[in-house]
């Protein structure tokens, strides 16, 4: 009989098994094979869980040709046990923590190197077999090999908080600028980590659960406006001589914080979109072209967002120690990972799961 492995897949909306599969095969040519360390409990993983499939494909993938039932997990570290044909950027032994945007490398984006928005993008976990099970194959291009000093806890965050660095660096210069953070969730935490290390001037946080509210002042706001109390735009206007902030960073991906995260601008400001969205907010469109306003979509990262955050954290700039509020053996990704962020959001920020246990 071969040898198996347990995982977490995903069947359909809040229907998440533990099964007994098979162990990966060899990694093909380009490929390597990754014993997994940790890997984290993602928000889409929740989308799936709550709403799916969202992004989990029912009918073959056009990239991978996957499609549901799958292996979830996208956010992980682990040691490289087997390389494929042809590889020559890691090694057996290296202890990595894979970028989840497999790619095609031929449509106009992978060949500007915005592969992260590749036309049959398929994210590791979510469009492809993923890392809530001992081991997985994923490209050897997308491996970035961890500093020594970084723990493989860390380094299962990476993936996330490399979306907030992502998306700080796309909104350009801004050091010394009023910014707004909206959502204190792990992506929203790293985003504030990411503006605080670019030197924002203030940075203001919109935020209602009082757990996140503290773990927001640890990362480096310096205002939190409860929008449950108080009106989100009139105070930011007040902490802004009355005009609007320069940059927002939306992280929350609801309908109402979408045009909330335009509205606290200031005209000719900029807005970067990172929530993931279930539906479509209703939006008057007057609100850019009246003001000159930019909004700008960012989806996830690449390699090189990895490659800066991993100095960051390397060198203690970032800390990513108190966002892991949670360890969990996979057999317990259902009740005290899911249903655990689900039904205690407020107290939870980032669940990890060893796989091996």
């Amino acid at each position: 009989m071969a040898e198996t492995m347990r995982g977490a897949v995903w069947y359909g909306k809040n229907d998440v098994r533990i099964e007994n599969l098979p162990l990966p095969s060899a990694p093909k040519p380009g490929w390597v094979q990754i014993k997994v360390a940790y890997c984290g409990i993602c928000g889409s993983d929740l989308h799936e869980f709550i709403a799916g499939p969202v992004f989990i494909p029912t009918t073959p993938h056009p990239l991978t040709g996957t499609k549901a039932p799958l292996l979830l997990g996208h956010e992980f570290s682990g040691t490289v046990c087997a390389v494929g044909e042809g590889v020559t950027t890691v090694k057996v032994g290296d202890r990595v923590a894979p970028d989840a945007c497999q790619h095609c490398h031929i449509c106009k984006p992978c060949r500007d190197g915005r592969y992260n928005v590749c036309d049959k993008l398929a994210f590791t976990g979510l469009m492809t077999e993923g890392a809530f099970a001992p081991y997985v194959n994923v490209p050897a291009e997308l491996c970035y090999k961890i500093p020594d000093n970084m723990s493989f806890e860390h380094a299962a965050l990476l993936e996330p908080l490399a979306t907030g660095f992502s998306a700080v660096r796309k909104a350009g210069s801004i050091m010394g600028l009023n910014v707004v953070v909206l959502g204190a969730g792990t992506i929203g935490l790293g985003t504030i980590m990411a503006v605080r290390a670019s030197g924002a001037g203030q940075i203001i946080v919109l935020e209602q659960a009082a757990a996140r509210i503290e773990m927001a002042k640890k990362c480096g706001a310096d205002v939190i406006i409860n929008t449950k109390e108080k009106d989100a735009v009139e105070e930011v206007r007040k902490l802004t001589d009355g005009v609007g902030a320069d940059v927002s960073f939306e992280c929350i991906g609801n309908i109402h914080t979408g045009p909330l995260a335009i509205d606290v601008l200031r005209n000719t400001g900029t807005a970067v979109i990172e929530g993931i969205f279930e539906g479509p907010s209703a939006f008057n469109f007057f609100t850019l072209s009246g003001t000159d306003k930019t909004v700008i979509g960012s989806l996830a990262y690449t390699l090189k967002d990895f490659e800066g955050l991993g100095k960051l954290i390397a060198k203690g700039v970032i800390d990513p120690s108190p966002l892991i509020t949670g360890k969990i053996a996979l057999g317990d990704i259902v009740e005290k990972g899911f249903l655990e962020l689900i039904n205690n959001k407020d107290n939870n920020i980032k669940i990890i799961v060893d796989p091996n246990k």
